[in-house]
């Protein structure tokens, strides 16, 4: 069976590297925070153009702490896509704020910027984009809404680490960019990480005391900007003992780990050369595969794909997929509800026709074999099998 992704080819292709950069980090007995992890962080900021990075346990919490930096509070109204994956809307819903869901693109799969505009009230407070499937949505289109409304801009990068838009790095277009770096990621560790990326210093030092209980010289500053009051750091006599144990604002306990760090320090000079490798592979996709029963993704004008996944559409998806497995090919749907007919939302009134979009993606949508260790005679299969199916 050919995988939709795998991680272990990656691995082996660089085995020696990782395994020493763990078996460093264990010699050391520095796991959590530390040197290794502030120079993962400076890396990767400096890899997406900006000044600030603080690594955090996953992206899901990247999302929740960036929210609650950007002062996001309950009852602010925050827009995002209806189509991603869960953690996107739970994160606004974690901070008591309010998910209200715009449409997608039909051909990007992307947040559509004339349909944030119609959903804008007076709690509008941010707005979530989501670099769906490794492209980015319509940066300038949604920063010019978002300067007209005052609103925030929160990207999630979760699928997007690496991808570009006129020539900048996701994450670096708006407020603060928020990555995952699960283990399927075209960036990905040996278990749960995120990043917050940002060139504000005070998103980066709230985030900063947010990864760590709201304690020490960031937890004060954060309770400082929490209540709107000026506080001198001079003023604070921890009196010898560690400034963790001294907790100013009520935070989490989402860090990222130092093993995580050394692996992702040794991956992240190979992830444009991986991104690359992905186009290639996508490219031999846009070319070769003539089903014409088989609807290609688009790659959206000023966009550099890093195609998290290559998604195809067509009437008839279920069946293309079944068939796929007959012929010893997997395949994933991403995402098969969309966030408006989720249960868990059903609270706030939304009803099937609202994101026509998002509906025809979630009930389309399929996609392909997707990494770059993907070998010429696997790809060559799965474009073959493809275009004999006829349904």
């Amino acid at each position: 069976m050919i995988p939709a992704m795998n991680v272990t080819r990656q691995y082996a292709s660089i085995q020696d590297q990782l395994d020493k950069a763990a078996l460093d980090v264990l010699h050391e007995g520095q796991y959590i925070l530390g040197k290794t992890v502030e120079e993962f962080e400076k890396a990767f900021a400096s890899y997406c153009g900006v000044q600030y990075a603080v690594g955090v346990g996953n992206g899901s919490d990247a999302l929740v702490m960036a929210l609650k930096a950007c002062g996001i509070k309950a009852g602010d109204e925050v827009i995002t896509t209806a189509m991603s994956f869960s953690a996107t809307a739970e994160a606004i819903t974690s901070v008591g704020a309010i998910p209200v869901f715009a449409d997608c693109t039909k051909n990007t799969y992307c947040i559509d910027p004339r349909d944030i505009r119609e959903k804008i009230t007076q709690k509008s407070k941010a707005i979530i984009p989501v670099h769906l499937y490794g492209q980015c949505a319509d940066m300038d289109e949604i920063n010019r809404i978002a300067d007209e409304y005052n609103l925030k801009v929160v990207e999630d990068c979760a699928q997007a680490a690496g991808a570009t838009y006129k020539g900048r790095k996701a994450g670096s277009l708006g407020d603060v960019g928020c990555v995952s770096f699960f283990p399927t990621k075209n960036l990905g560790c040996a278990g749960d990480g995120g990043i917050i990326i940002t060139n504000d210093e005070s998103v980066y030092r709230q985030c900063r005391a947010l990864r760590a209980h709201g304690s020490g010289l960031d937890g004060l500053y954060t309770y400082g900007i929490q209540n709107g009051i000026e506080i001198s750091e001079d003023s604070v006599d921890f009196n010898g003992n560690l400034p963790k144990y001294f907790n100013f604002v009520t935070g989490y306990n989402s860090r990222l780990d130092a093993l995580q760090a050394a692996l992702l320090q040794v991956k992240l000079p190979y992830l444009d050369r991986w991104n690359e490798r992905r186009r290639e592979i996508a490219k031999q996709y846009d070319e070769k595969i003539t089903n014409p029963v088989i609807n290609k993704p688009l790659v959206a004008k000023d966009n550099t794909h890093i195609y998290y996944v290559y998604a195809i559409t067509t009437d008839q998806r279920d069946e293309l997929r079944a068939y796929l497995k007959r012929n010893d090919i997997s395949s994933g749907v991403y995402f098969p509800v969309p966030f408006h007919l989720q249960v868990v939302y059903q609270n706030l009134g939304y009803k099937k026709g609202d994101m026509p979009n998002a509906e025809f993606v979630a009930t389309h949508s399929l996609v392909l074999p997707m990494f770059p260790e993907l070998t010429q005679q696997e790809i060559d299969q799965i474009i073959e099998v493809v275009n004999s199916w006829n349904p």
